[in-house]
């Protein structure tokens, strides 16, 4: 599939798939959208602790590196699992604003060394901090009661409403533990309602730009 980078509304630059017609951020602001979503409405709740996290759509590495910036002052010890079925290349790596755009200049290594770091190997990036990259399908995810935070980041239901579906927040549910919490940018009626039939209690928030809702989800059992 063709794809190219491009800058999102915030200036901060993400990757669009033509023949899809779909990007890895959003297009209103790639920083902004993740601050909203997985910032504010996930990582904000958990402070002082270890924290056991999975991103479905590893991607450019955005939400992982956010993390990794807000892990310190929150007193979070974080266990980053980033599940990616397709790793972006080293020439789209290199063309991402991601540092700049962060004022993170003094982070620059722990970026790259998040991309360079091997997959399937658990890696300490910073002290507080370590990355388990995974590659596979996340129809094959098995975890049980493994995660207490999930950033569902994946492509839109548009283009793979395979995992959009009760079977695949099955998974999820199972992966967390008990209060454990899934954040994602979607809003869609069907995802709510998938998200409910498989246990979660799930909440509408305010959107990011350019959307008005988002959803979090809750495993209450």
């Amino acid at each position: 599939m063709q794809r190219k980078i491009i800058t999102t509304s915030d200036g901060s630059k993400t990757i669009h798939i033509a023949d899809w017609n779909e990007q890895y951020h959003s297009k209103h602001g790639a920083i902004q959208e993740a601050y909203h979503v997985f910032i504010k409405s996930g990582l904000s709740l958990f402070k002082n602790r270890d924290l056991a996290l999975l991103e479905i759509g590893f991607g450019t590495g955005l939400n992982a590196f956010i993390s990794l910036l807000e892990a310190k002052s929150r007193g979070l010890n974080i266990a980053y699992t980033g599940v990616e079925a397709y790793p972006i290349t080293t020439d789209e790596l290199q063309q991402l604003n991601y540092v700049s755009e962060l004022d993170a200049e003094n982070f620059e290594e722990y970026f790259f060394k998040m991309h360079a770091c091997l997959w399937e190997e658990p890696t300490k990036i910073l002290d507080h901090f370590w990355l388990h990259k995974q590659q596979k399908n996340f129809m094959k995810i098995d975890n049980i009661e493994e995660f207490n935070l999930i950033y569902f980041d994946a492509f839109g239901a548009r283009v793979q409403p395979e995992l959009w579906t009760e079977e695949m927040f099955c998974k999820m549910f199972q992966s967390l533990k008990s209060n454990g919490v899934l954040v994602t940018y979607a809003a869609k009626g069907s995802v709510r309602r998938a998200m409910q039939a498989v246990g979660f209690k799930v909440e509408r928030l305010p959107g990011p730009p350019g959307k008005r809702e988002m959803l979090r989800a809750i495993k209450t059992k």
